[in-house]
């Protein structure tokens, strides 16, 4: 007779859960196999149901078997085969070899859309990181146009509701959406989503997303949730958008992230967003770190040691797939490759001494020894806030004399910065050619004229925040020059800009021109930017070579800091 270690038991509650009570021995050992399951906890173990979870359960009991009830063991049986036929599934569409799936749209999917969809609603859970404008809004439509997967929810930024809602009117216009005006659902809105007209998606900002978590969860029985640029959640659950993202998502049976750039900064990134994606599927936070990163030399930022590897092993599991146009030539005409280009402009040093003196003051705290951790963030924040700006005014005349010059020749330019300072500077210097802007602090109306402006030709001059306008659709109709007159530490952050243009229906090549100085935060910017991009490039395209122009560097604010203290950097 086989022996047994205790019992196996399924709760039929909200997904379900299974619940594991054994000898103590066997408990330990499953806590090590599911990663989800705090170590410190008590008793039996609780597990939330996942296809993934059956799967991982199924192979434990060939070892510990455990008794259970024969609806339990179907059950178990069942979506254990379903995940193995998921990860199949997966390698196929990876392979390009799985038969084509068909939708219920007004618009057919393309077949690469539809395949995303299919492996989406399969494993319940994906990472879409298919490059800008190979439709990634048209593939989560085609998984929201599935019963399956309503109702929905849709999570993306504050000037995109309205985009969104366009798109499903395109492509599934029986679909019936509701975007919420205020940041806490009011009775009227409770009544809607519970009553017999609720909605089929609701379309949100993550701004409001704390405030409906519940409701979309509990009232409105969200099924599956979509969460739009992704990379928003790449804090993990330490922000409030993020534990509210976590809550609806534990409570959805589909759960889809969206980003073309997921990685902004640091492939450590990747663990916040996929445990919220796919809770467990990368084991602790710690085992994480453990596994595929290396000790912490940039300041808490993890950064993965094999980049390439964690990408093929995501991939692998079915939890990341990204397409570029080139996998996809015979869907999507191919453009051509966008030209990046850096260009040295002057900067005024006057404008500099200042910031440069406080911010010596600043730097030695931060290299101090005797400096509290306390202390050390608020100077980080401080210098890079002071040095980033004073570098951004002290380039903007020369800054707005390139754009001037490309506009002889151009009929149109994005132009990209940070600083709303630095912006005032160049719309001032720029003011013959009708500047608009894009910068974060405009209302959803004023973006709106904003974009038909310039697309119009009234405006010639688009002035964006660099990370502001994620998900914008249509410059690549009118425009195809960029221009980065400040620059970001991340490089996720500048594909995100050049993929604005650089998209389907760009007829032109795009031109995008780093502007950079040799004075102020912009040498040490340039020079991480190679670090990073060897970061993201790996895990998102694991076949590319590695960019790394150094070895690790520390944090980027530790080498802000050392250089305001190198000789000569700083006045006497």
């Amino acid at each position: 007779m086989t022996r047994t270690y205790g019992t196996l038991r399924w709760h039929g509650e909200g997904r379900g859960q299974w619940r594991i009570d054994a000898d103590p021995h066997v408990v330990l050992r499953a806590k090590r196999l599911f990663a989800q399951v705090s170590k410190r906890s008590q008793g039996g173990i609780v597990l939330q149901h996942s296809i993934h979870v059956a799967r991982d359960l199924a192979w434990f009991l060939q070892r510990y078997p455990l008794v259970m009830d024969e609806a339990a063991s179907d059950r178990l049986q069942a979506a254990s085969k379903a995940c193995d036929e998921a990860i199949e599934l997966a390698q196929k569409v990876f392979d390009r070899s799985a038969p084509q799936p068909t939708f219920d749209l007004a618009l057919p999917a393309r077949r690469y859309q539809a395949e995303a969809a299919a492996l989406t609603l399969a494993t319940g859970r994906l990472l879409l990181g298919d490059a800008v404008g190979l439709g990634k809004t048209a593939t989560a439509i085609a998984v929201m146009s599935d019963q399956r997967a309503r109702p929905a929810v849709v999570v993306t930024l504050t000037h995109l509701p309205r985009q969104w809602d366009a798109e499903l009117q395109r492509f599934a216009p029986r679909l019936r959406v509701f975007i919420p005006k205020r940041g806490e659902p009011t009775k009227a809105d409770l009544e809607l989503l519970s009553g017999m007209a609720a909605p089929d998606v609701v379309v949100l900002n993550y701004a409001k997303l704390a405030g409906w978590a519940d409701t979309l969860a509990r009232t409105f029985r969200a099924r599956a949730v979509v969460f739009d640029e992704v990379q928003e959640l790449r804090t993990g659950t330490s922000s409030a958008k993020g534990s509210a993202a976590k809550f609806l998502a534990d409570a959805c049976e589909v759960r889809m992230g969206l980003s073309a750039t997921p990685v902004y900064n640091y492939g450590g990134e990747l663990f916040s967003i996929v445990d919220i994606l796919a809770p467990g599927a990368m084991g602790s936070h710690t085992e994480f770190v453990q596994e595929w990163c290396s000790d912490a030399a940039f300041g808490g930022k993890e950064r993965v040691k094999h980049p390439a590897a964690l990408g093929s092993h995501m991939r692998e599991a079915g939890l990341f797939l990204r397409r570029t146009i080139a996998d996809v030539v015979e869907e999507v005409p191919a453009l051509a490759d966008a030209v990046r280009i850096p260009h040295l402009v002057q900067s005024d040093a006057s404008k500099l001494t200042e910031a440069k003196t406080a911010a010596a003051d600043l730097a030695r705290i931060i290299l101090g020894s005797t400096s509290s951790n306390e202390e050390k963030m608020r100077a980080a924040g401080e210098i890079d806030w002071r040095l980033r700006q004073a570098t951004g005014i002290a380039k903007a005349p020369y800054v707005a004399a390139f754009v001037r010059m490309l506009l002889q020749s151009e009929e149109r330019v994005v132009l990209f910065g940070w600083h709303h300072a630095v912006y005032e500077a160049w719309g001032e210097l720029l003011e013959e050619f009708a500047p608009v802007f894009f910068t974060g602090q405009e209302s959803t109306a004023q973006k709106e004229a904003a974009k038909d402006a310039f697309v119009s030709g009234t405006s010639r001059v688009l002035i964006m925040s660099l990370r502001a306008g994620a998900g914008l659709d249509g410059l690549q109709k009118c425009c195809s020059v960029v221009v980065f007159g400040e620059l970001d530490w991340s490089p996720g952050v500048h594909e995100q800009c050049v993929g604005r243009l650089h998209r389907p229906g760009q007829e032109d090549v795009v031109r995008a021109y780093f502007l950079h100085s040799e004075d102020g935060s912009d040498p040490v910017i340039v020079e991480v930017l190679g670090i990073k991009k060897a970061q993201a490039t790996g895990i998102v395209d694991p076949n590319a070579p590695l960019t790394s122009q150094r070895g690790d560097v520390g944090n980027h604010i530790k080498l802000l800091a050392e250089q305001c203290l190198a000789a000569g950097a700083v006045p006497v």
